[in-house]
């Protein structure tokens, strides 16, 4: 599989990405700024700048930060100012997952290597598919790891891409990627740590490192798949994948125009359920007068986000994976946005007091939808007895309902504001709506650093 993976990255043809992909392209990447700008100042960000900066190197740009570092910090960095949100794309398959996880690598590999933007776009094409058709073909996390294992193969086969590798040594930086990093799924298990918005990051940053390796000849384990003691056995269980089927000009199939955008900075399983929230804040009187919520959701949600540390967020990475957290929140303050998961927004007397009259129960009819639509049904019983419901199929950032170019645009400057001035945003949009014509990353990296320069 492994070798099957990296002919098709060596032989995707650059050249010929329709253009809905470019598009597609394109918005995904404004989108990873908007997150890296909403991201910042975090705490984890600012450890993660303070490491790339501490290794100055002839290689790669890290957002807001002058000078370069080497190429697998660099996609360590951004990589985690583009994760930290969990505003980032999302893809559900078996298995959960952020394709644009993949996007700082290619960046930085990119600006690294001198490759032309059309490279760059190929080598996020070829991220996408792999990471999302393995997403679709194997569940992880029920078996104790991380959906960041994907990420592993397709950054290491981005990354062999951009740095010309052929088909032999591509199949080793993937075998290489995998069999030394993969990462365990206690990240997102329990109260989150601040390693739930780094650990994808860190699989990115691993995967650049192995296909450095295997450019200067070093091998990896294999067959890394079907081995003994590979991943098959030791992590995911026996799969398929097809990859005669991947995303190419014979069939026009490309994995990345299904993923999924985010309109709120959460979890992407529970959006369904805050839409539904903010339906029925406008449909009640009072939210004052709420005497019970239930939330009927899918066997997963009820799972990950309302298993028993989700009752009692004491962290942003807990509560913007709390079920119950987010619902409360959205009918106290009729939006989620950055600042409702606060410390003192978290710990607040009111949303504790409405989780505590809330219940969490699966509905078998929405876990037959999942992953195709990740529903949720919110229902509240007043104080005189009346009751309320609103189910939620579907929202925006949805194949059903995607998210367009201005709406893109408004993500970003919310996110920009606080960081850079109005000229330097209009150099960075501008940047993006015309990447194919661009040469250089310089001028994105100049924008994303302000007015300054």
């Amino acid at each position: 599989m492994a070798e099957r993976l990296a002919r098709y990255a060596c032989a995707f043809d650059a050249e010929r990405v329709p253009e809905p992909v470019l598009a597609c392209v394109r918005q995904r990447l404004l989108d990873s700024l908007a997150c890296a700008l909403g991201a910042y100042d975090a705490r984890p960000v600012r450890v993660a700048r303070r490491v790339a900066a501490a290794a100055p190197a002839h290689g790669a740009s890290v957002f807001g930060m002058h000078g370069l570092t080497t190429p697998d910090l660099a996609a360590f960095a951004n990589g985690v100012m583009i994760r930290f949100l969990d505003y980032n794309d999302g893809y559900m398959g078996l298995e959960p997952g952020h394709p644009s996880d993949n996007i700082a690598a290619c960046l930085a590999v990119a600006e690294a290597e001198g490759a032309s933007v059309g490279e760059f776009v190929a080598a996020v094409v070829i991220a996408y598919e792999i990471q999302m058709r393995l997403q679709d073909a194997a569940g992880l996390n029920r078996r104790g790891w991380d959906h960041a294992c994907y990420i592993l193969p397709a950054s290491a086969a981005a990354a062999s891409r951009l740095m010309g590798l052929d088909a032999e040594r591509t199949a080793q930086a993937i075998n290489l990627a995998i069999n030394g990093h993969i990462p365990m799924r206690q990240a997102r298990s329990g109260a989150l740590s601040d390693w739930k918005g780094c650990s994808a990051a860190n699989a990115a940053r691993n995967a650049v490192f192995a296909a450095q390796l295997a450019r200067a000849g070093l091998t990896g384990p294999a067959p890394i798949f079907e081995g003994e003691m590979g991943f098959f056995e030791q992590v995911s269980g026996p799969f398929s994948l097809d990859v005669e089927a991947f995303g190419s000009p014979a069939n026009d199939d490309y994995a990345i125009l299904r993923s999924l955008t985010k309109t709120f900075p959460t979890n992407g399983e529970l959006h369904t359920a805050i839409w539904a929230a903010l339906d029925l804040r406008d449909r009640i009187p009072d939210v004052a007068a709420i005497r019970s919520i239930r939330i009927d959701t899918s066997a997963f949600n009820r799972r990950v986000l309302a298993d028993e540390a989700k009752w009692r967020p004491e962290t942003r990475e807990t509560a913007d994976h709390s079920l119950p957290y987010n619902v409360a929140r959205a009918l106290l303050d009729g939006d989620i946005t950055l600042e409702s998961y606060a410390p003192a927004k978290i710990a607040a007397a009111d949303a504790r007091g409405l989780m505590a009259r809330t219940t969490v129960t699966e509905d078998p009819r929405l876990t037959a939808m999942f992953p195709r639509h990740l529903a949720n049904r919110v229902t509240v019983e007043l104080a005189n007895g009346e009751s309320a419901a609103s189910e939620v199929i579907t929202g925006p950032g949805t194949p059903e309902s995607p998210m367009s170019d201005a709406d893109f645009e408004r993500k970003f400057r919310k996110m920009a504001a606080p960081h850079l001035d109005p000229a330097a945003q209009d150099r960075a949009i501008d940047f993006v709506s015309t990447l194919a014509r661009q040469t250089s990353f310089e001028p994105l990296f100049a924008a994303m650093r302000g007015s300054g320069g």
